[in-house]
């Protein structure tokens, strides 16, 4: 029997996915589970529509990410830091910190989560993190901190 599935199911397979399994796994607790529905000519078709939708939604999505990308990646972030008679800065510079300098400098909101800085901030200089924005798609940032 062939059931198209409504939802991830373990050890078979994912969302929209077309599965064959056994009758009376698929009539006693796929479908009344509301996990599955019949593999009918009908459901196929919608399935295919659902495909193509979501491929357009991910092709949008890809087309703003690499347009974030290419802005973050035209020069650099200034971050302020109040430092000592030495050069070093009191603290560290966190992800937080870069985050708010994207939002007013390059006018994009991204979560303090998905950056991560490569290099241990200490003193005045030049370091990179790395932004991820799922799906394999990160990018480098380089910031310079810079003396208040």
């Amino acid at each position: 029997m062939q059931v198209i599935l409504i939802q991830d199911v373990n050890n078979l397979g994912g969302a929209n996915e077309l599965v064959t399994v056994k009758n009376g796994y698929g009539r006693n607790y796929l479908i009344p589970s509301k996990l599955a529905i019949e593999a009918n000519p009908s459901n196929l078709k919608k399935m295919e529509e659902k495909k193509k939708l979501q491929e357009k939604k991910e092709a949008k999505l890809l087309a703003e990410i690499n347009s974030v990308i290419s802005v973050l990646q035209d020069g650099g972030l200034k971050i302020g830091a109040k430092t000592g008679t030495s050069g070093k800065i009191f603290g560290s510079v966190t992800s937080v910190q870069i985050a708010r300098a994207i939002k007013e400098q390059k006018g994009y909101e991204i979560d303090r989560r998905r950056i991560t800085i490569l290099d241990e901030v200490k003193e005045l200089g030049t370091y990179k993190a790395k932004i991820d924005f799922g799906n394999g798609n990160e990018t480098e940032v380089s910031f310079e901190v810079i003396g208040e």
